[in-house]
């Protein structure tokens, strides 16, 4: 399966959404997750608040990756992000298990990094899957995989113009505009100097190969038969599909919708906006900001709990609000 659809598809338009209340919304939300057993699909969306833009530019083309200089620039930012609201508020129903699965598009980490002090990897590895890979790991044409720090800061060690570039950055709080794959807008910039280190892994087996790079499906390329195979497997162990901060406009993660509206599973969709999923039978739709219900929609499904779980009150009193400043303010 290939990563396409650079822009939302046109569809048949449908009802104009009616405007909600955050009180509706929230009695929505939460009679549709009480009794669980629900996988979730996250987009870009979902990262906003924690000041990751979304994919789509004004003019709703994605931006255009390139994972040498620019990615070293802006792999930190993306790096030190921390989960918002939302990311606990879907982590606290994580842990009480009224969302079993979570199949993510995004490459930020941010959901495992909201429950890495509740789960162990494994476990983590279990429940969330990464559609479209992670910024986290690096890894080179012939499969030897890395850490992005260990890789970090290599490329440093190789290019310390660029290293003193990034220091000054963040001395300054000067920080480059990130796109959510760890991408920057750079202008009149030359690649010509920046240097990629060789894969140690292949030097040690006697070859050469600077072909490294993150472990993200850019658009055009397949996702691996065993993440899509499980994505599909997911839908179908579940009993509904919940849809948060997604556009749906990769067409790996429609098809997942397309796939649990055949098995007749409900599909609640909150999202700002218009989606590629608008005008599809059997989809609710309730267009509100996460961020202003996800907290009391958790607090609604658990009842008591929330107040009384030493866990949960935790998770609903954590995460950030900062979502990125628009162009004209920077």
């Amino acid at each position: 399966m290939r990563v396409s659809v650079p822009t939302i598809p046109r569809v048949r338009s449908p009802a104009p959404t009616k405007p909600i209340s955050p009180a509706a919304a929230i009695e929505r939300i939460a009679s549709f997750l009480a009794s669980g057993n629900v996988t979730l699909l996250t987009g870009a969306g979902v990262s906003v608040d924690s000041g990751i833009r979304a994919y789509r530019g004004k003019d709703g083309r994605y931006m255009n990756p390139n994972y040498r200089l620019r990615s070293y620039l802006g792999y930190p930012p993306v790096r030190d992000t921390q989960p918002n609201t939302t990311h606990y508020a879907l982590t606290a129903l994580q842990h009480t298990g009224h969302i079993n699965h979570i199949i993510t598009q995004n490459v930020d980490g941010l959901h495992r990094k909201a429950i890495a002090h509740l789960w162990d990897d494994s476990r983590i590895d279990a429940h969330i899957l990464e559609l479209h890979g992670t910024l986290h790991r690096v890894h080179c044409q012939f499969g030897h995989v890395v850490s992005r720090d260990v890789f970090q800061d290599r490329l440093s060690a190789s290019n310390p113009k660029w290293k003193a570039f990034v220091d000054e950055l963040e001395a300054t709080g000067k920080k480059p505009r990130t796109n959510p794959d760890g991408d920057v807008a750079l202008e009149g910039v030359s690649y010509d100097d920046f240097v990629v280190p060789e894969c140690l892994a292949c030097l040690e087996q006697g070859r050469q190969n600077t072909n490294q790079k993150p472990e993200v499906i850019f658009f055009g390329e397949s996702i691996p038969r065993a993440i899509k195979e499980r994505s599909f497997r997911d839908i179908e162990q579940s009993d509904k599909l919940f849809l948060i901060g997604t556009t749906l406009a990769t067409f790996s993660a429609y098809r997942l919708v397309k796939h649990a509206l055949k098995l007749g599973k409900p599909v609640l969709l909150v999202n700002v906006g218009p989606t590629r999923a608008d005008g599809l039978l059997g989809i609710d739709k309730i267009e509100i900001a996460t961020s202003r219900v996800m907290r009391d929609v958790v607090r609604a499904v658990l009842g008591s709990r929330a107040n009384l779980d030493p866990v949960i009150v935790s998770l609903l009193n954590n995460g950030i609000h900062k979502p990125p400043l628009d162009d004209s303010d920077e």
